[in-house]
């Protein structure tokens, strides 16, 4: 999701933020607060949503935020929204949100004001919730400004609170079998602070899940689980595809050489609101034009 970026704000700024999460992270709520979150089969729940930002190949400060909102459980795409946007804030460790969350949260309002009929009942976002140096990650950001359920997911592990990629936690990945399994994530201070999923039977490497918003760690994981087609969730996967299709598109657009994907054109091309997803996980599919599309439900 994030890209680094030379510079780094002055420490003034820093501590702004660092006040902004601290202010915040007293807001969030790591507990289910919704009906269909306690329920086993997760009945209620109808739309599931993902945000991504991918970046355009050497500009740091050029990118495509995108937002996807997928049936449940059927995991259709029902809307999409892929627009170009300028960072002006760098990458700094700890701080992902004030470089990318201005404009995932003005998704999410622009479909709340356009589609309100399909707003996702819960976001995935390809980062961590309170599996962060503050206790307040990407995930946890996100859910408190939009008040919406969000669920962390990181495809590496966040080495905070004494947590460590050693060999011990090697071992612990190895004794994950199949698709479900998981493992808690306590820190040093005693604390759980996420859980290593093994997402999908044929995926090797773990996710990390961690609570957002509004919704507790044990539901956060079996939904992670039954979103998942292939390693990542269906719906942070979508957003992904779409939002560097949009990058590819917009540069063609521009008379700009996309780079050489190693995929074939059958691949890249996909439909844009598809009968079923498209099952080439590495495969891209068309956007949407700024200010988003709702797909018909098929």
């Amino acid at each position: 999701m994030a890209r680094k970026a030379a510079g780094k704000p002055p420490e003034e700024i820093l501590l702004d933020w660092k006040r902004e999460q601290a202010s915040l992270k007293a807001r969030v709520v790591d507990r289910d607060t919704e009906a269909w979150q306690r329920d086993p089969a997760f009945s209620g729940l109808q739309r599931v949503g993902g945000v991504d930002v991918s970046f355009v190949k050497d500009d740091s400060g050029s990118a495509c935020a995108s937002l996807v909102v997928l049936s449940y459980p059927e995991l259709e795409v029902l809307y999409e929204d892929c627009r170009m946007v300028t960072l002006t804030a760098p990458y700094v460790s700890g701080f992902l949100a004030f470089r990318e969350l201005p404009f995932l949260v003005d998704a999410v309002q622009q479909l709340r004001q356009r589609e309100p009929r399909l707003m996702p009942q819960v976001l995935f976002v390809d980062g961590n919730g309170v599996l962060h140096h503050r206790g307040f990650g990407v995930a946890c950001h996100l859910g408190v400004l939009t008040d919406l359920p969000c669920i962390g997911v990181a495809k590496k592990l966040l080495q905070v609170d004494g947590l460590e990629n050693n060999a011990l936690h090697k071992e612990k990945i190895q004794l994950l079998k199949a698709g479900g399994d998981s493992f808690p994530l306590m820190g040093g201070s005693g604390t759980v602070l996420g859980r290593a999923l093994r997402s999908h039977d044929h995926s090797t490497k773990p996710l990390y899940v961690s609570v957002g918003h509004k919704i507790s760690l044990e539901a956060a994981v079996r939904l992670t689980h039954s979103c998942c087609k292939f390693r990542i969730p269906e719906p942070v996967r979508q957003a992904d595809i779409r939002s560097r299709d949009y990058i590819r598109r917009t540069q063609e657009v521009q008379g700009v050489p996309a780079p050489p994907s190693g995929r074939s054109k059958e691949a890249q091309r996909p439909k844009a609101c598809p009968q079923g997803v498209s099952e080439e996980p590495a495969g891209t599919s068309k956007g949407t034009p700024t200010g988003g599309k709702a797909c018909p439900r098929f």
